[in-house]
């Protein structure tokens, strides 16, 4: 199937191109968009290696961390030599995981003559971040060098309203159409779905993946129930089509041991390459934090847990549920005053939200005033902060991981004396009652945390050293023999035997489609909220006002007709007055406050969606 996606892409996207000639054309015949620059590794090579230059002439951290992350370095170096394969590439958090894998994917494209680097990662907070860095990294280089594809690409060139900032923003958006860029960075969504899809507008990119270093970070966040498939198509992108698969986290699943899985229906394994062999001494070098665990039976309630995350300067409090990180935020908030009010993250807060507490966030911590946060899991997977106390739910180890991984980052906590000191990290269970769905957002979720508690139990006073890979394998391998990803998902595996291909592209759904978009009244930007409402009521709403209205859209699940949720959201007009959207809705805030300056949006009776 994913042959003929490949010669799809190639004709739709070739007739694509040439019927948008046709219309662009004049006089003279058709006038072909100007093609994107072409990967240029060599010099793309310079330019990183002087902006680490820079990089490790300002870094604070402790020696003993700026030691591992050149380790690493240098790690991907020696590794990038080999041919087009499986890769995985496992480093702890904080270790310079994000450049590193670059210098791997460029050291590896410049040798094998591989044309284009792709970065998929799973959530929006993660990909801002680093998209920051690689355009700082290519800064001078031609325009889109770095192209981002994701609902958040261009909003700080749609809200420059210039004639040039728009032209740039076009330019982008006809790039990303199929993928003509030498570094891209989108989500898994866009790509792996893609690579399932049946649509002529998802699958135009696809074969731009061929001869391409392929970067998955944060690998650990493949649901289950796709595991098997997924891998199974990328290894066939790596032995067809002669591309690289990398896949790049602290927390490295043991997807091979679903080799024989895989095996059974496609004569494809995986069996990767370990492109960082040295990672275990990565881990014993980055000891910055001590973990407390709790005993068998132990429960914390959350007001319990306020009062010991306010006894704490600073402290990232992260919780499995988004109403449970409300409630010690209001809690919290009782006791705070002007200067040291708790923040608040969670994906109920719109992104431009989510983007001003962030770097309210690291700017209290730089000069060291009162900060806590109090955050669901969106927090964890790549999100630079760094707090000497981390306060953690019991929860899937992996996610306990990277929770730890915003603990003490730099290695430069120093006690009264002045001598270096470890970091805080303490997991917790919520005294919370009730069936799983009171505690944990999903069943898998569930499932996941169970599996660490049976590692916890026998890991006896001890705990778990979450700076032991092998600690991790052994719950991956754990994980897999409950939840059994092979035989999960029957009705996919079908479509997937009877080749067909629209119920396959139906069914592989790595995020839950129940949602809807809400667009709300951040205040900060309510002269935008009211100018993108006004429009959506009176000349309807077309694929430019969504992308404006990305940034100020929260994805709640749809609340049943007639409830107090429902009758809050006003449904978006579609434009010429074909009806009205049944994915995109305007809050009508009546009472002024069903959108929180701290908690963000608040539909009364609603189940709200964790999309990352």
């Amino acid at each position: 199937m994913l042959n003929v996606r490949m010669l799809f892409s190639c004709l739709v996207d070739a007739d694509f191109l040439d019927t948008e000639a046709h219309f662009e054309g004049g006089e003279n015949g058709k006038r072909f968009r100007e093609s994107g620059p072409p990967l240029d590794a060599p010099a793309a090579l310079s330019a990183l290696d002087r902006f680490m230059d820079k990089v490790r002439a300002r870094r604070s951290a402790d020696n003993a961390v700026l030691d591992a992350r050149e380790r690493l370095w240098r790690m991907c170096v020696s590794s990038s030599l080999a041919s087009p394969g499986l890769f995985t590439l496992t480093a702890p958090t904080g270790s310079g995981k994000t450049l590193a894998m670059l210098k791997f994917a460029l050291e590896h494209a410049a040798r094998n003559g591989l044309e284009r680097i792709v970065l998929a990662v799973p959530f929006l907070s993660i990909i801002e971040q680093t998209a920051e860095i690689y355009r700082a990294v290519f800064k001078g280089f031609p325009e889109h060098y770095v192209l981002e594809h994701h609902s958040l690409a261009g909003l700080g060139i749609e809200e420059a309203a210039s004639e040039a900032g728009s032209e740039v923003e076009r330019g982008r958006r006809l790039l990303a159409e199929n993928w003509d860029a030498p570094v891209v960075i989108t989500t898994n969504v866009q790509l792996l779905e893609s690579l399932f899809s049946n649509r002529p507008s998802a699958c135009r990119k696809l074969h731009n993946l061929m001869r391409a270093v392929i970067l998955f970070d944060e690998a650990q966040t493949l649901p289950q129930g796709l595991v098997v498939p997924t891998l199974a198509a990328l290894s066939h992108l790596v032995q067809g089509y002669r591309s690289s698969i990398v896949f790049a986290t602290a927390t490295q699943p043991a997807f091979d041991v679903l080799d024989g899985a895989m095996r059974k229906k496609w004569a494809l394994g995986w069996q990767p390459t370990d492109a960082t062999p040295g990672h275990v001494g990565l881990y014993a070098a980055l000891k910055r934090y001590e973990i407390i665990w709790p005993s068998p039976g132990e429960t914390t309630s959350l007001s319990v847990l306020a009062d010991e995350v306010c006894g704490e300067e600073q402290a990232l409090c992260v919780l499995n549920l988004k109403r449970h990180a409300e409630e010690v935020t209001a809690v919290l908030q009782r006791d705070a005053g002007e200067f040291d009010a708790p923040l608040h993250l969670s994906t109920n807060l719109c992104p431009l939200h989510r983007r001003a507490v962030l770097e309210t966030v690291r700017a209290r911590l730089e000069s060291g005033r009162p900060c806590r946060l109090v955050s669901t899991q969106c927090v964890e997977a790549g999100v630079d902060v760094d707090f000497p106390a981390v306060f953690r739910a019991l929860a899937p180890l992996d996610a306990i991981a990277q929770a730890a991984g915003r603990c003490n980052r730099e290695g430069g906590l120093r006690d009264a004396a002045g001598n270096l000191r470890p970091g805080q990290v303490r997991v917790f269970e919520p005294d919370v009652e009730g069936t799983w769905r009171k505690r944990y957002p999903t069943h898998a979720y569930f499932q996941a945390t169970e599996v660490t508690r049976s590692l916890l139990v026998e890991g006896g006073s001890a705990g778990l050293d979450l700076h032991n890979p092998e600690v991790f394998r052994e719950y991956y391998r754990r994980l897999y023999d409950v939840g059994k990803p092979e035989g999960q998902n029957p009705d996919f595996q079908a479509a997937i035997d009877g080749v067909d291909f629209v119920q396959v592209a139906k069914l592989y759904r790595l995020i839950e489609k129940a949602a809807i978009q809400v667009l709300v009244p951040y205040f900060p930007r309510l002269g935008q909220f009211q100018e993108l409402r006004d429009e959506a009521l009176g000349q309807g709403i077309g694929a430019k006002w969504i992308r404006r209205a990305q940034g100020l859209a929260v994805s709640v699940y749809r609340p049943q007709v007639g409830t107090p949720a429902w009758e809050a959201l006003i449904p978006a007009k579609l434009r010429h007055g074909k009806g009205t959207s049944d994915e995109w809705y305007i809050f009508e805030d009546r009472n002024g406050n069903g959108y929180d300056e701290v908690m963000g949006l608040r539909l009364p009776q609603s189940q709200q969606i964790l999309i990352g």
